[in-house]
């Protein structure tokens, strides 16, 4: 059943620093609301909480990429369509770029923002292990100031993040990770269709290649765990290990296996997402030995 219109207030802030000062006034009163597109969803189904709404979609301190030297910064606000077609992101950030791409249909992806995705801290969700993978850093922002925090262990719990009250995500600094100098991208979303579909086990892992073996590896699994995991036993297994190395492949599964700690659930089974994490990892491991 539909949620009543009436039972909600919303505010559209015209600038950051009036949606900020808002935030600190009343604070625990308003909910941020991005691109809205997981909100729309509960709200049609009834199970929208009734409330006070911040709507920040149309500040534009918090839209834009903008690219240096070392890394592309993307403001919280830019939509999965903006990620998806940019030309530098496609090139040194490929699976940041597929993540957009897989996100949804063209309408969710014109409308639903990197940062609004970070926020909604889904463990299904399809950009945050690219992210995670990427070593991404988070600008935080508040009025009392402004803070930066890796993405790597921003989410601390199911639905719980490093963000205090009163606090908005700024923009997402992601470092460049050019095939020129060595790495080697690799992204793939499990579900029951390419699009439009939860993920049932998602996996983003690049690594530098250098001298026949892994100088860095970073990896980060989606749906198998109460938050985006860090698979911080698959790197280091895959860390300083020579491609050519047989037991590699083993040590590898083994390590996948026993870190994913996935659940039962209506999408998928436990022992599914596991194994699929298990094959998932040696895929990455083949890429590797392909791109070296």
């Amino acid at each position: 059943m539909r949620a009543n219109v009436a039972s909600y207030d919303v505010v559209a802030p015209e600038t950051l620093a009036e949606a900020l000062t808002l935030l600190a006034d009343e604070p625990g009163v308003w909910t941020p609301m991005a691109g809205g597109t997981d909100l729309m969803v509960l709200f049609e189904a009834g199970k929208l909480p009734t409330g006070r709404y911040l709507s920040i979609h149309g500040l534009p301190e918090l839209r834009g990429i903008t690219v240096d030297d070392d890394a592309v910064t993307i403001g919280a606000l830019t939509t999965y369509s903006e990620i998806r077609d940019h030309a530098v992101i496609n090139a040194d950030l490929p699976m940041l770029a597929q993540a957009a791409r897989e996100t949804g249909a063209l309408a969710i992806q014109n409308r639903g923002t990197l940062g609004g995705n970070i926020a909604n801290a889904s463990p299904a969700a399809d950009s945050p292990p690219a992210l995670v993978a990427y070593g991404a850093e988070l600008t935080l922002v508040s009025a009392a100031g402004t803070r930066t925090v890796p993405y790597r262990g921003f989410h601390t719990g199911y639905k719980q993040m490093d963000l205090r009250p009163g606090e908005l995500i700024h923009s997402i600094r992601v470092p460049r990770r050019p095939a020129s100098e060595g790495w080697v991208h690799f992204y793939r979303k499990v579900g029951t269709r390419a699009y439009q579909a939860i993920s049932k086990v998602c996996f983003a892992a690049c690594a530098r290649l250098s001298d026949g073996g892994v100088a860095e590896v970073r990896v980060g699994f989606g749906s198998v765990a109460p938050t985006v995991l860090i698979a911080s036993a698959l790197e280091a297994a895959l860390t300083g290990a020579r491609l050519d190395d047989a037991g590699l492949e083993a040590a590898v599964a083994a390590a996948a296996r026993h870190e994913v700690a996935a659940i039962d659930d209506i999408r998928s089974t436990a022992r599914y997402r596991t194994q699929v994490s298990e094959n998932l990892a040696v895929a990455f491991l083949h890429a590797l030995r392909a791109g070296g």
